[in-house]
């Protein structure tokens, strides 16, 4: 035990070593993680020890951990901006799909509910394509093409995302690119058509993308399809 100014100071206790045993550098590093009071009672150290580093030559120990600190913070600034980010473009989305579903309502044909589709879907969301495909009426989408869809899109859902065959593409947006797609099939018994949407990304429909929106759009053309016209 040592006295400074008349008071005693703890002192870390050291771990004895064997005779002629070497300390290695796992040695003290195990040993400063398992005593991390260790400077605070030996300040002086701190700024005495010098740190390589690659662009400085070398800096002391509380400069090191300055630094550290403000790269850290950075990085945290760097991932609440991205949250920001996508909560606000998650806000937008949202309010594009509300308004949407409030004017389809008042949509008196499959020609306006096509428009009104066109209209917000791509020059609101920059979404490439959307087109109602009907499986009744004189523009139906032939029985083949029907069953092929039903077995290869929505064999387990009512839901589809990601990347189609060129004849898929090409059956439902004809010369219309389309990298990626959503598919969403239409009517309580699944027997209206089906909604497809198409973007220029590839990577803008993705199999594990949330439903949520897009299923509301599902349930208001559900309730509205049924009494336009065309059926």
């Amino acid at each position: 035990m040592s006295e400074v100014s008349g008071q005693k100071k703890a002192t870390v206790p050291l771990e004895p070593f064997e005779d002629n045993e070497l300390v290695t550098a796992e040695d003290v590093r195990a040993y400063l993680t398992k005593n991390p009071e260790f400077f605070t009672q030996y300040p002086e150290l701190v700024e005495r020890l010098t740190i390589p580093h690659g662009h400085k030559g070398s800096v002391s120990l509380v400069e090191l951990q300055s630094e550290q600190l403000r790269k850290k913070v950075r990085q945290l600034n760097y991932k609440l901006n991205q949250l920001i980010g996508i909560a606000k473009q998650n806000e937008k989305i949202y309010r594009v799909y509300t308004d949407l579903n409030v004017q389809l309502l008042h949509c008196q044909s499959v020609s306006d509910i096509q428009l009104k589709l066109e209209e917000v879907l791509q020059e609101r969301l920059n979404l490439s394509s959307v087109v109602i495909k009907n499986f009744r009426g004189p523009h139906a989408i032939p029985e083949l093409q029907r069953r092929l869809f039903a077995e290869k899109r929505f064999k387990n859902d009512s839901f589809f995302f990601g990347r189609l065959s060129h004849h898929e593409r090409q059956l439902l947006f004809g010369d219309d690119t389309a990298e990626s797609s959503a598919l969403i099939l239409l009517g309580e018994k699944k027997d209206l058509g089906i909604l497809a949407v198409g973007s220029h990304d590839a990577s803008h429909f993705t199999p594990d993308m949330d439903t949520l929106l897009l299923k509301q759009l599902q349930q208001v053309l559900n309730i509205i399809l049924p009494d336009m016209p065309e059926y």
